[in-house]
């Protein structure tokens, strides 16, 4: 076979290597982006099945269950505070 073949076929491989496992990386990063914004729907679920005895109602929307989702329990409690106190 010809150099120029074998060092374009190698090439080739290495560089397939290197967006396969960044591919990789960006996958997980966006997965559990995503996971933890479906855990703060459900955190967001809770607080307003439980805060509708106190008139209570935070929107589910894919700010506040982002901001609940990361933020974890303080930032739930940081958007009941602002429903309640703010708005």
């Amino acid at each position: 076979m010809n150099p120029i073949i074998i060092i374009s076929i190698i090439s080739l491989v290495i560089v397939l290597l290197l967006t396969a496992s960044s591919a990789g990386k960006y996958v997980k990063f966006v997965g559990q982006a995503c996971i933890k914004v479906l855990i703060g729907a459900l955190f967001l679920f809770f607080l307003n099945a439980f805060g509708s005895y106190i008139g209570l109602h935070v929107p589910i929307n894919l700010l506040t269950s982002s901001i609940s989702g990361f933020l974890g329990i303080p930032g739930v409690l940081a958007l009941a505070c602002i429903q309640l106190w703010i708005l």
